[in-house]
């Protein structure tokens, strides 16, 4: 393997014979470089599926508010549900259920913005009016102080919980914890910033407590949404926790428990698990396409080197003829078989690694850093190799046993 001589022969032996060099090196390449890529575009799916569910908890069920769709005990259609503070507690209840938390909509928007104040500086962030087990319905991390805790809603705490951005914008350098700010007039004391996977938008939110939330801004006893989580309930016992929660409410709000219009839900559950099937498909897929294409590069490999022995069984009777051993036969072609299906299996790795690099630039929220991990690149480029060289080895083997004076008669 390391004499000069051979190595010399090789590449002499390359060099004369372009044609089938650049047939075998395109086919080994093209192999390579498709399924890399592929694979390494389904990673970077399932990597940008991933992330849109990082927003929130896998595990987790939303249960809001809406109005009804069908006529129910006297009521007509259209009549607006409020769930109430008892539902929070009823629900709290329900076996099945891990976290639970109300959300009372300030303003009535789910994802309305306060004035937010400091000092001279002032803007908008979203306002979340929750418990204290939200923290399990989102991705959120604290990087300072604390979340909200059932004390602060128990005894309605002026405690508010911000995001990262909110605390560069109103603090810069300075530390937020323990300092004051207004919320549309009302002061809180900041007990904690946290960060999210999800990036700025999920981190330019502030959380206070439910119940100081209902007492400022006139809410009563009134909730738009309920949200839990379910441990690890599969989709079967997460639906019957849900339709458990869903009459319950519908007793207490006089609605029809088949009104899917009355609650709308959102089952993460169930959508993360939906997700899971469509994305071990398309794995599949993906993973068909490349062993087609890897083996389809084996077959054209294999033929390239059969017929390339089979051209060169004058020169082995030659080889023969002037002392050359069936061993040194043997071990040219193979090296020369190895030589090539590795340099160009390793020509199309770079390929499809630089091409999924420049993929990696494209900002998009379905694709996130597509990659494929060197070991699969190496094992593939292997796999061609050991192609090459036993498509090499068994026609020169039996090329380099046969008498040289009948080699030398080969047609």
């Amino acid at each position: 393997m390391f004499s000069l001589d051979r190595w010399m022969e090789v590449l002499d032996t390359l060099r004369r014979n372009k044609l089938r060099t650049a047939l075998t090196a395109i086919s080994v390449a093209w192999g390579i470089f498709v399924l890399v890529f592929l694979l390494g575009l389904g990673n970077g799916l399932n990597n940008g599926m991933r992330a849109n569910f990082a927003r929130d908890a896998t595990n987790g069920v939303w249960i809001m508010a809406n109005k009804t769709s069908e006529p129910y005990a006297g009521y007509d259609i259209g009549r607006k549900i409020t769930f109430e503070n008892r539902d929070y507690d009823v629900a709290k209840r329900t076996s099945g259920i891990d976290h639970i938390t109300g959300q009372f909509f300030i303003g009535g928007n789910r994802f309305g913005s306060l004035i937010t104040k400091r000092g001279g500086k002032a803007n908008a962030f979203s306002i979340n009016a929750m418990h204290a087990d939200a923290i399990y319905l989102s991705a959120h991390e604290m990087v300072q102080g604390r979340f909200l805790t059932e004390a602060d809603v128990r005894e309605k705490r002026k405690s508010v919980v911000i995001g990262r951005p909110v605390a560069a914008f109103l603090f810069e350098a300075e530390d937020p914890i323990g300092e004051w700010i207004e919320v549309a007039g009302v002061p809180f004391q900041v007990v904690g910033v946290f960060s999210d996977p999800g990036g700025q938008e999920q981190e330019r939110q502030m959380y206070i407590p439910i119940s100081t939330a209902q007492l400022a801004f006139s809410g009563a006893d009134k909730l738009a949404m309920l949200s839990f989580t379910v441990g690890n309930a599969s989709s079967t016992e997460t639906q019957a926790i849900v339709d458990q929660v869903v009459g319950q409410l519908a007793d207490q709000h006089k609605f029809s428990p088949t009104d899917r219009q009355a609650v709308r839900v959102f089952n993460n559950v169930e959508q993360f698990q939906r997700f899971q099937m469509l994305f071990w498909i398309i794995s599949f897929f993906v993973f068909l396409i490349g062993m087609g294409t890897l083996a389809a590069g084996v077959v054209g490999v294999s033929n390239i080197m059969m017929i390339a022995v089979k051209e060169r069984t004058k020169e082995i009777g030659v080889r023969k003829a002037v002392g050359a051993t069936p061993r040194s036969i043997v071990f040219m072609i193979v090296q020369e078989a190895v030589f090539l299906t590795g340099f160009a299996g390793l020509i199309g790795l770079a390929g499809g690694v630089a091409l999924l690099e420049l993929l990696n630039k494209v900002d998009s929220d379905f694709i996130k850093n597509p990659s494929v991990g060197l070991g699969t690149g190496i094992i593939a480029t292997s796999i061609l190799m050991l192609a090459g060289a036993l498509a090499g080895y068994f026609p020169a083997r039996a090329a380099a046993k046969v008498n040289p004076v009948h080699a030398l008669r080969d047609q």
